[in-house]
Parts: structure tokens; sequence; C-alpha cells
């Protein structure tokens, strides 16, 4: 027998991986033309070339055994120092090599520093709506998640609520900006605020709280929005980042940590990361990837494809009769279901080969994920089973 820890996990794998297993069934069965699946951030985009050329220059150039030995348990220095260059430049930081700490995309990471922080019964606060995967994160540290309801009006985070969900209890804040499912980017005036409130409780309670910015979206962001560098404005935080979507290589599972001297008791935090990386069993990120990254530091995707997509699908849904938002960052739409129960719509969306996911799965019902990093082609040949979707609750 499995553990009931576990049992309740399988219970509640996640919604939008059990979609996508259900796309491949339905490609299968009907031809994948005729299957709409918007159910996974897989990026669409294809890897900038200098991606793929470094990979190969690395596995024929570089000393073999050197490549693929172990390493420290953050990573190899001189990568740890590159990224820190990087952010540098771009966010005048200060950061140096033992700011960083390689992980194992930005899951691996959000694990690793909740394993170095959260004793058990010890709370988490996130924001609805949110990646359903931040609770089991929590369990796995046996933490409680508490949530602050969503402002549906703006999905920006409610202050008040939030201010009152914070307790003696409170290790962490997990933030994404920005946002999945939403696309939301959280302005500076936003982040202001939410430092604030956490200056004022660590006051308060004589406690540290530690703000969790998880940033695998901060490069998809549209027009001249700007994504605010959280760490300028709390000195307690944590950046998780990932290279899954602004390199799509989410396969590859390469990203880091970055924790700020500034950061309450770093010393102690950063050699608890490091040793939380080797006893989650990751040991090291993936080596080849981190030698790809210091290579390829400055690359990007073209984010003009997502742009491409994000419009033509919010022009055609409002004209169908769908209410959503025009997200500013990310690839995905958060769109109002139209039935109270977003679970039992998703069901007839699918009916019409539409694979969507229940907002439930994002602590947030009432509304469906969609995941636009796809074929352009196949939103175009999505948008009659759209509309028919819409004529079916019209009258």
């Amino acid at each position: 027998m499995i553990s009931k820890q576990m049992e309740e996990l399988v219970k509640g794998s996640s919604v939008i991986r059990a979609m996508f297993e259900e796309g491949k069934k339905l490609a299968a069965k009907y031809g994948a033309e005729n299957v709409y699946d918007f159910s996974l951030g897989n990026p669409s985009v294809e890897p900038p070339e200098e991606v793929r050329q470094a990979m190969v220059d690395i596995v024929q150039k570089e000393d073999q055994n050197y490549l693929h030995g172990y390493m420290n348990n953050s990573g190899y220095e001189d990568v740890r120092r590159t990224i820190a260059e990087s952010i540098n430049r771009k966010f005048g930081m200060h950061f140096a090599e033992r700011n960083i700490v390689m992980t194992v995309g930005a899951a691996g990471g959000l694990n690793v520093v909740l394993k170095t922080l959260v004793n058990p019964g010890e709370e988490v606060i996130v924001f609805a709506p949110f990646f359903g995967e931040y609770r089991n994160y929590v369990s796995n540290v046996n933490g409680k998640v508490v949530v602050v309801p969503p402002d549906t009006d703006t999905f920006m985070p409610n202050m008040e609520q939030f201010e009152a969900c914070i307790t003696e209890l409170t290790k962490a804040v997990i933030i994404n900006t920005p946002n999945n499912p939403t696309g939301v980017v959280y302005p500076e005036q936003t982040i202001r605020e939410l430092s604030a409130i956490l200056e004022k409780k660590q006051r308060e309670f004589g406690t540290d709280i530690y703000l969790i910015s998880d940033e695998p979206y901060r490069e998809l962001v549209y027009g001249d929005v700007v994504v605010p560098y959280i760490p300028k404005y709390y000195n307690n935080t944590i950046v998780g980042y990932s290279y899954s979507k602004s390199l799509s290589l989410p396969g590859e599972r390469i990203g880091y940590l970055v924790i700020p001297d500034e950061v309450a008791d770093f010393e102690q935090v950063s050699a608890g990361a490091n040793v939380a990386t080797r006893i989650l069993g990751f040991v090291n990120a993936p080596s080849l990837q981190q030698r790809v990254i210091a290579r390829c530091i400055d690359a990007k995707v073209d984010v003009s494809v997502y742009d491409k997509n994000r419009r033509l699908l919010v022009e055609n849904l409002r004209k169908f009769g769908y209410e959503c938002a025009s997200p500013d960052g990310a690839f995905y739409l958060f769109v109002k279901a139209l039935e109270e129960d977003d679970t039992a719509f998703a069901a007839k969306a699918k009916e019409l080969n539409l694979l969507i996911v229940p907002g439930s799965s994002f602590a947030c019902p009432g509304y469906v994920r969609i995941s636009y990093c796809v074929d352009y082609d196949m939103i175009v040949r999505s948008l009659p089973a759209f509309e028919k979707l819409a004529n079916r609750y019209k009258g």
C-alpha cells in the first residue's frame, strides 16, 4: 500500500496533466488536426538557434569528465557568476555567484526553498487564482497553505484580505507575476503595497516573512509592460526562475534561485538551499543545461508569436460572447465560464474536442484557463468549436 499522503495526492493529481493525456487519446481517435488542446503550458515557439548550437558545441568540445561529473550542489561557479552578472546588468542589482543556486526548473527551486524555510504547521500564503501545484509543494514540507480569495474584477492581490491572512505562523508568501493562469502582471505600486504590509507584519510579530517570487514567465510580456524586479522592493525576497518558458526548454528542467545577501539569515538560508538540493534528490541541476545557459544568457524566444495568438483568441472569444481580459504577460487566457460549474463547462467543451482547464484547479471556480502557446493554425481551426460552445448557452 502507498502512503496515506500519496493516496490523497494521487486523488488530487493535476487536472492539467490529466487533460493533456486526454488530448493524446482524442488525437489518436479523431486525428490530431481535429483536437484543440489548450490545456498545457508547453511552449510552441522553438528554442533560439544559439541554444541548439550551444548544446552541440558543448558536447563536442568541452572536457567530458568535467561536463558530466558532479559539481557543487548549488551548480557550477562560473555559470552562477554569469547569471548574477546578467541580473545585475538588467535590474541594477549587486549579486554574485554566492547568491545563485542552480535548480531543476522553477518547480525544483520552489521545493528547495520551501524545504529550507518552512517548519511543519507554518503557513504559506498564496493569491487565488494560483498554480495548483503550490499546494503540493507546501504539503511536501507539512506546511499549511493559506489562500487569499481572488478579486475577479482585476485579478490583482486584495491587500486588505492579504493583511488579514498574515499571522505569527506565516513563514512565506508566494507571488507569481506574470501570472499563471490570468496573465496579469503586478505593477510597481502593487509590489510596494505588498512589501509595506510584509514589513509592518514582520515588526508586529517579530518574525521573518519570506516573499517567494515565482518567475518562469518574466520575459513573456506584451507591449511596453514592465515586470518589477521584486528584490528591489523587499529585502526578504527569494526569486525562483526557470528557462522553461523564456527559452522554450520545459523538458530540460533548468532554472535558478536568487537568494540576496539582504535576506534574513542569509548564510543559513543559502547553506540550507544547498543541502536541500541534495537531500531532495536533485543533487545538482543538469550539468549540460547549466553550461548551455551560461553561453546563451542573452538569448530570447520570439514573443510576438504568442502575442499574435493572444490577439486572435481575445478578439474572437469576445465576439462569441465570452468574458476575458487581455493578458499583459505569460501565455494564458482566464475566461469566465458560461455556467457556474466550470468543471461541467470544461466537460461540455471536451465534447467539441476543446481541451481547457477548469478554474477550480487554480482555486478560482467559475473560470477556465486557455493556454495559447499553441500553433496559430490550430487556434484558427478551433474557433468554430468555441462559437458552437457559446451558442449552446444562448437563449
